[in-house]
């Protein structure tokens, strides 16, 4: 799984450093469903872009005065922007002013939209476009400023990344970008996600959760587009059918969507076979993935799909839905499957389950499969877009 840039020769004296500016108001240090996603993408970036490439210098700006990240220059607005319509007016109104002031090289938006007054070059990193594909489930302001400004950033914009290849189709289609324009640089896995061999701290988080021994596990904000449900009715096959011991685990932040998930595990009499125990940490995150025997993620609509990835670089078997990105992130080192076949999903939970040959040859190739897909080969990529454009705009 190779991103698409290409090297480009660049200058090596330390007062030629360009500096680039990366906007990071949506960098959460919160221990709740903020820090997931785009929050994850932001603090990998970060985190690895110095150790990627010195030879550039690095502004972020963000809401937050005590944030601190190695590498960079932290510059903290007194903007509210923990609002989000305060945040808007500072990406618009505020950043360009700041952007200027720093003497930024080169912008990087890495959620969606960027300053569209700003004279700098201007890279924009679009994840998923589910506010066009799934417009219902978005509140009807939040929809129409993202599909809004999101068309009118990837206008502006120099270079574009999309998450997956399945996303620049998105793009091509939905935003008519030309296939020049967008670049594929895959997200990727730190090296806390790895397989434990000390077992002693997993089974403290059984003991924490109330979790038993085998588990099968997802992890996945509780919204329709993951497509949970279908676990739960091939959890009730399963049950029917064999005597595996196994428990489903369904981690996620609970939203609207939480009351029609609770309401279907009573209907199907999942009560003492299902567990939804809401938000997980990022910290925490490698301890479940090693606590679980299989890893299952439904969804039918993905940029990327991180948890997947997560699963097989700590060792957990996964089985996949065979839709949007999700065949790019596992490959041939997970099981693809429809998102509307429940019987499917129940007989390939069972046959994986009863196998320990097929376990352990899933787990050998998705190990194998992550090894390639870092945070550090994500900065790598992103470094090299940007030196490419500023050698454009010379």
């Amino acid at each position: 799984m190779d991103n698409d840039i290409q090297s480009t020769q660049r200058p090596c004296a330390a007062a030629d450093r360009p500096t680039i500016g990366l906007n990071a108001h949506l960098l959460s240090r919160s221990l709740t469903y903020r820090s997931a996603g785009v929050s994850r993408y932001i603090h990998g970036l970060m985190t690895h872009l110095p150790l990627a490439d010195d030879a550039l210098a690095y502004v972020a700006y963000t809401g937050d005065p005590e944030l601190r990240v190695p590498g960079w220059q932290m510059r903290a607005t007194r903007w509210r922007t923990e609002r989000p319509a305060m945040r808007i007016l500072w990406e618009q109104l505020a950043q360009p002013w700041a952007l200027r002031s720093d003497k930024v090289d080169l912008v990087h938006a890495p959620v969606y939209v960027g300053p569209l007054a700003t004279t700098r070059p201007l890279v924009v990193t679009v994840h998923d476009l589910s506010f066009f594909r799934y417009p219902e489930l978005f509140p009807r302001g939040n929809r129409l400023y993202l599909q809004r400004f999101t068309r009118l950033s990837a206008q502006r914009a120099v270079r574009l990344i999309a998450d997956s290849q399945s996303t620049r189709r998105d793009m091509q289609e939905i935003l008519g970008l030309s296939r020049s324009r967008v670049d594929v640089i895959y997200p990727g896995v730190g090296p806390e996600m790895r397989p434990l061999a000390d077992r002693e701290p997993l089974a403290a988080l059984r003991e924490r959760y109330g979790l038993p021994e085998r588990i099968i596990l997802c992890v996945a904000t509780l919204e329709p587009r993951k497509n949970v449900l279908l676990l739960l009715e091939a959890m009730a096959r399963l049950c029917e059918r064999t005597d595996l011991p196994h428990t489903l685990v369904i981690a996620g932040g609970k939203g609207w969507f939480y009351e029609t998930l609770d309401a279907r595990v009573q209907a199907l009499g999942l009560q003492q076979r299902v567990i939804l125990p809401g938000f997980v940490p990022d910290a925490e995150l490698p301890l479940w993935y090693n606590a679980a025997e299989l890893f299952v993620y439904p969804s039918r609509y993905e940029g990327f799909g991180l948890p997947p990835l997560e699963a097989m670089a700590c060792g957990t078997p996964v089985i996949v839905s065979d839709q949007s990105s999700l065949p790019e992130v596992v490959g041939e080192a997970g099981v693809q499957l429809p998102p509307d076949d429940p019987e499917a999903w129940a007989e390939a939970m069972a046959e994986l389950l009863e196998s320990p040959t097929q376990q352990q040859a899933l787990r050998e190739a998705g190990l194998q499969r992550a090894q390639d897909m870092t945070w550090l080969a994500t900065a790598k990529a992103t470094a090299e877009l940007y030196w490419q454009v500023l050698h454009d705009q010379a």
